[in-house]
C-alpha cells in the first residue's frame, strides 16, 4: 500500500466533492430542493451528541460532507495505483462511496433504504454520487501512476473462425476454439 497514493487519492476526493457541491447547489437552485442535513444528523449520531436543530448544524454538516468524500478518496487512489482506473473503476468507486453513504445513514437511524425513497430523490442521489465518483477517478487516474504490468486481454466469447458463443458451461482453461472442438451444435446461437 503506497501513501503517497492514499493522500492523492485524498486530493482527488477533494476535487470530486467540490464537483458534487457545486452541482448540489446548481440542481438546488433549478428544483427548488432544500439543503439536506442527513449528513450532521448521521455525524451527530456517531459522535454521541445531542440533538440540535438544523440551523446550528452547517459545521456539522460540512464535515461529515467533505470528510466522507476526502476520507474515501484515498480508496480511490489506492484503486489507481492498482490498476482499477478509467470508467469501470470510478462506476466501482460509485457504488462504494453509495454504499458508504446508506451504512452508516441506516446504521444510525438517520437514513432510510434508498428504495423507499420517492424516484426523483433516488435519481438526483445517483446523479451526484457520479459526478462524485467520477471526477475523484479522473483525478485520482491523473495524479497516480498505475501499475507497470496489465493483465493480458483474455480472450471474448466468440472466436473469429465460428462467430458464434461460447458453449454454455465450456470448461475451464479452455479456448472459445477449444470448446467449440468437441461441443453439439445445438451450444451455439448465431
Amino acid at each position: 500500500m503506497n501513501g503517497s497514493a492514499m493522500a492523492r487519492g485524498m486530493v482527488a476526493g477533494a476535487a470530486g466533492v467540490a464537483a458534487m457541491t457545486l452541482g448540489e447547489k446548481l440542481e438546488q437552485l433549478v428544483t427548488g430542493r432544500p439543503n439536506s442535513f442527513v449528513p450532521a444528523h448521521t455525524l451527530e449520531r456517531l459522535l454521541g451528541l445531542p440533538e440540535r436543530p438544523d440551523s446550528e448544524r452547517l459545521g456539522l454538516n460540512w464535515t461529515m460532507h467533505w470528510g466522507q468524500g476526502i476520507f474515501l478518496g484515498a480508496v480511490r487512489g489506492m484503486m489507481a495505483e492498482r490498476g482499477f482506473r478509467g470508467p469501470v473503476g470510478s462506476f466501482m468507486y460509485m457504488n462504494l462511496r453509495l454504499l458508504n453513504d446508506q451504512t452508516l445513514e441506516n446504521a444510525t437511524g438517520v437514513g432510510a433504504p434508498p428504495w423507499t425513497w420517492p424516484v426523483d430523490e433516488q435519481a438526483i442521489d445517483l446523479l451526484h454520487k457520479a459526478v462524485y465518483a467520477f471526477t475523484t477517478g479522473a483525478v485520482a487516474d491523473w495524479l497516480i501512476e498505475g501499475p507497470a504490468q496489465h493483465p493480458a486481454p483474455r480472450e471474448g466469447w466468440t472466436t473469429p473462425t465460428h462467430n458464434a458463443a461460447a458453449p454454455v458451461g465450456g470448461g475451464v482453461g479452455q479456448s472459445g476454439a477449444e470448446a467449440a472442438a468437441g461441443a453439439p451444435e445445438y451450444w451455439f446461437r448465431g
